[in-house]
């Protein structure tokens, strides 16, 4: 019987390579992988540890299971990314983003720059923007975080703390918006701050600066700044329950089409300025092409929820429900402006992207030099017109939006 491990000859390639794998007997790789797409330099894997799947990327200097056994499943990993253990699918993690033990990374997530999770922490379709930093025993699904300006003074999810995502009409029209694009990509905002033992009942809209007390449960938005927040539990009691009625049925429409409109303008920041800073790193094309297929999942997710729950709506026993079936009715035109088939969108931002991109190239360059202090760097009269530029995105996919709500909205 020939014992030989199955993996072995893809272990042998990765030892010759330069990377460390201290107990080669007990890696499983799979034989879709491709070892060119895994760097040989600083690379170490422990004990236990699996990766497969075609689309993965191992960056040099990536640590993979130090806490206990990693599987990685067509993940892209920038350079020095620790996963310290746990399970990590169809995500990208950008320089040194690092998850603790027990994490439970699936599709659609972007960590950006030493965004951060200690020990079980849940995620699905989550962005979190450099710096972000999570606790532990933590469901963070559906959600944007940014906020902050280093790892000394970065935005904070307190240990416990729960993303509600799911309703009880089982709804996942639930996408919150901590912080924002526009603002956010110039890592010069002031932190958020969420204590720990709470959660969020999605979907909230929360503003820089702001500070939530621990245990409370978000159920409104706090679109402005740097507020302390507090927010009681309802009292006791009943009342009647109406299946699919959507009392807050606007605002859900709201939040959905703000939460699209900066992911639009998410894809037009990596386009226009993420891509020449990653096409000079290692792997720096395949991770590119990676964070653009996370948020083009991120927005059929997004479209897939919000037409189901809309499509529930409109059959609801409620006065509304006639204007919520013409809603309906315009959700293909809708998925079509939210996924960049009606480009006259972003043309009405063409004059704002140049001046802003054009006062950029004089600042940055250098595609070589460091993305963070780069962009940190800016002169806030540029990073001011690159924050216009992006506002434009959304404001002019959300009024778009718009034209498909009833005459009420």
């Amino acid at each position: 019987m020939d014992l030989k491990q199955k993996s072995y000859e893809k272990i042998k390639q990765l030892i010759e390579k330069g990377a460390e794998i201290p107990n080669p007997g007990t890696i499983d790789i799979g034989d879709d992988v491709n070892i060119d797409q895994i760097s040989g330099k600083g690379v170490r894997i422990y004990p236990g540890c699996r990766i497969y799947g075609s689309k993965t990327v191992i960056s040099s200097g990536c640590q993979l299971g130090y806490e206990g056994p990693a599987t990685i499943d067509n993940c892209r990993l920038g350079p020095k990314v620790e996963l310290k253990g746990g399970f990590f699918s169809q995500s990208v993690f950008l320089e040194k983003a690092n998850m603790g033990r027990g994490a439970h990374v699936r599709e659609g997530c972007i960590l950006e720059e030493e965004a951060s999770g200690a020990h079980t922490v849940g995620l699905k379709q989550t962005i979190l923007f450099p710096f972000v930093t999570l606790g532990s025993l933590i469901n963070f699904c559906d959600c944007f975080m940014a906020g902050g300006t280093s790892r000394s003074n970065h935005s904070e999810v307190g240990s416990s703390y729960i993303h509600f995502n799911f309703t009880p009409d089982a709804d996942k029209t639930t996408p919150s918006l901590l912080g924002d694009v526009p603002r956010g990509v110039m890592l010069n905002q002031p932190p958020i701050f969420l204590g720990g033992q709470g959660g969020i009942i999605g979907p909230v809209r929360l503003g820089f600066g702001n500070v939530v007390a621990a245990g409370s449960i978000l159920r409104h938005d706090y679109p402005g700044g740097n507020q302390m927040i507090f927010e009681k539990s309802p009292a006791n009691g009943t009342k009647d329950y109406i299946p699919a009625a959507y009392p807050n049925f606007g605002r859900i429409i709201k939040n959905n089409f703000l939460y699209l409109a900066n992911l639009a303008a998410l894809e037009s920041w990596y386009s226009q300025v993420r891509k020449p800073f990653l096409e000079t790193m290692e792997f720096g094309t395949l991770i590119y092409e990676a964070l653009l297929e996370q948020l083009l999942s991120a927005r059929k997710e997004r479209l897939k929820r919000l037409k189901a729950m809309t499509a529930k709506a409109a059959i609801s026993p409620v006065e509304e429900s006639s204007k919520r079936k013409e809603l309906l009715s315009k959700i293909g035109w809708l998925e079509e402006l939210f996924t960049g088939k009606i480009p006259e969108i972003m043309t009405a931002t063409e004059i704002a992207r140049e001046e802003f991109l054009n006062d950029f190239e004089k600042n940055a360059k250098d595609k070589s030099a460091n993305y963070i202090s780069t962009i940190q760097r800016l002169p806030a009269e540029v990073s001011g017109k690159g924050i216009t530029w992006l506002n434009g995105i959304v404001d002019a996919i959300v009024q778009k939006a718009a034209q498909a709500l009833p005459p009420t909205g």
